[in-house]
């Protein structure tokens, strides 16, 4: 059986580790306790092998027929907030440092629907326990039509610049990793909803503020704060391409992208209508 023609959502994850179908048995219960001290000591929730081996294979199989859909995101004209340079603040400030990010990204709207990683996205159990890992109930799938869920491509030279995301918190879901580079590194929970702490985002993007790195394992899941936690992805330095799907979600409901970010991410703004049929 291949698991992107007939596979429901729940044979995708492995269950006998990741009880998320039943969250109030004994089982259920120790997972969330060991994700909530993960994700409030270190800032991130890590759970490797959340997905089956043959799941992994699927999605990696899926993403490489994918890849040739994605749009090239190469810029180094933002800063790590999303935004254009701030030329109100001092030279040198992190609103005027400018990150570079090179990575081949497939939105949503190009994802198909018999697709595992969508429908694992779409399921409702799926959400429901990361808002317990999070939490925060209820949460919301992303309203951004292109990059509620997203697909990587990382390839040779590839690099993901220090910065925040968009959304309150992100999930991502290792797919395949390259043999050198690819890391994912984090300075967890850096700024508040009411302090910037610019002072800590410099001293990080100087090379000299605290950060933790994970290692990039196929199949793991990871749930971090975004918004709030600084981090990045260094080079890829092999010639096997890094894949990631990136799932968004949000504590309101109707969340949306700027245009601006939609224009350097994807290329565009609007989804692609799909085709007609007979």
């Amino acid at each position: 059986m291949r698991f992107s023609d007939a596979a429901a959502p729940a044979d995708l994850i492995d269950l006998a580790r990741y009880p998320l179908t039943d969250l109030d048995s004994v089982a259920g219960r120790a997972l969330l306790a060991e994700a909530h001290r993960s994700r409030t000591g270190r800032g991130v929730a890590i759970l490797p092998g959340f997905l089956r081996p043959e799941a992994v294979e699927a999605m990696a199989k899926d993403t490489a027929a994918l890849v040739p859909r994605a749009y090239r995101e190469d810029v180094a004209a933002g800063t790590p907030y999303l935004e254009l340079p701030d030329e109100s603040f001092p030279a040198g400030h992190p609103r005027r440092r400018v990150i570079r990010s090179a990575t081949w990204v497939l939105a949503y709207d190009l994802i198909p629907h018999g697709s595992p990683i969508r429908a694992l996205y779409e399921w409702e159990p799926l959400m429901a326990f990361i808002a317990a890992v999070l939490e925060r109930d209820p949460l919301y799938r992303f309203s951004d039509p292109l990059g509620a869920l997203n697909l990587t491509s990382m390839v040779e030279g590839d690099v993901q610049g220090w910065h925040y995301d968009s959304t309150d918190f992100v999930v991502s879901i290792a797919i395949q990793a390259p043999r050198g580079g690819g890391l994912f590194e984090c300075a967890p929970r850096i700024r508040s909803q009411t302090e910037e702490h610019y002072d800590a985002v410099a001293r990080v993007l100087s090379g000299e503020g605290p950060s933790e790195v994970f290692p990039f394992t196929p199949g793991t899941m990871m749930v971090f704060e975004g918004r709030h936690s600084l981090h990045r992805v260094t080079p890829v330095v092999d010639d096997v391409p890094r894949y990631v799907a990136l799932l968004a979600y949000d504590t309101k409901p109707g969340s949306d992208s700027s245009d601006l970010l939609k224009r350097v991410r994807y290329g565009r703004t609007q989804p692609i209508a799909p085709a007609p049929t007979d």
